[in-house]
């Protein structure tokens, strides 16, 4: 699943293709993705020049004069630039064509992406409504995870990834920022102190910063010649690395089940 530095790298990617382009026309090939595609994102956009490519946790928004398009790449979905008579493949589900030939088009196996329409503040839309505060931005900081935790009994990873809590914190940069911090997964988000929670949020701000740095390096090729997009490659410090040497002090790196997802850890580092 794409996490937040993957939608930021997509975001840089592409804005400087749409930003100050004009929207001819929309393409739904297949208009039941996670959510139904509404009419109104047909009959709105078109017409329309995009303004700016924000991202606000794991949405992107195309900002437009008026009204904004809110899409989301799901399990499986990613978008790229392509020539706009490019034939579709199986998967490319939906394609916005600019003035200019190129369409952005998102391509999405297992259509749990979304796109919407809204013309109002996407700021203010149900999904983003009540996101919690950026990771890497201004608002949030070891003061803020430390209040939001009191009399929290669940498990800090969960914590963490619950986007009410923080925007965009994905299962694997949430172990490894709980590894960085030397915190179990399981404990207490409310039992933490003050200077752990110093720790974690700085832990969190550092491995989507490094993620996103190695995404930025890949810029020159992510389109591809408009072509398929390129993921950078994630080094993580634990995931996915059960029964390997932790990187601090060799024990094996251990894994367990939480709300659905595999968390990785190491016991002797993280307690």
């Amino acid at each position: 699943m794409p996490e937040l530095p993957e939608v930021e790298t997509t975001r840089r990617a592409i804005a400087p293709y749409l930003e100050g382009r004009r929207v001819v026309g929309v393409v739904v090939r297949t208009p039941r993705l996670r959510r139904p595609v509404p009419a109104d994102l047909q009959a709105e956009l078109p017409g329309r020049t995009i303004r700016r490519v924000e991202r606000r946790g794991k949405y992107l928004l195309l900002r437009t004069d008026r009204g904004s398009a809110i899409l989301h790449l799901g399990m499986s979905g990613s978008l790229r630039l392509v020539a706009a008579a490019t034939p579709p493949g199986k998967h490319d589900h939906l394609d916005i064509v600019l003035a200019d030939g190129l369409s952005l088009r998102l391509t999405d196996p297992r259509r749990f992406g979304l796109v919407l329409w809204t013309a109002d503040d996407p700021l203010k839309h149900p999904l983003l409504a009540d996101l919690g505060p950026e990771p890497l931005g201004d608002q949030f900081d070891g003061g803020y995870l430390f209040r939001a935790s009191r009399g929290r009994a669940r498990a800090v990873k969960q914590f963490i990834m619950d986007g009410a809590v923080v925007a965009g914190v994905g299962n694997i940069y949430a172990n490894d920022a709980l590894f960085r911090a030397g915190i179990r997964p399981d404990s207490p988000a409310g039992e933490l102190s003050r200077p752990r929670c110093t720790r974690l949020a700085a832990a969190i701000r550092e491995v989507l910063a490094e993620a996103i740095a190695r995404g930025d390096a890949t810029l020159d090729t992510f389109l591809e010649g408009h072509g398929t997009a390129g993921w950078f490659t994630i080094k993580p410090d634990v995931y996915g690395r059960e029964d390997e040497p932790c990187p601090r002090c060799g024990a094996p790196i251990c894994s367990t089940r939480q709300g659905g997802r595999t968390t990785y850890f190491c016991r002797r580092c993280q307690r």
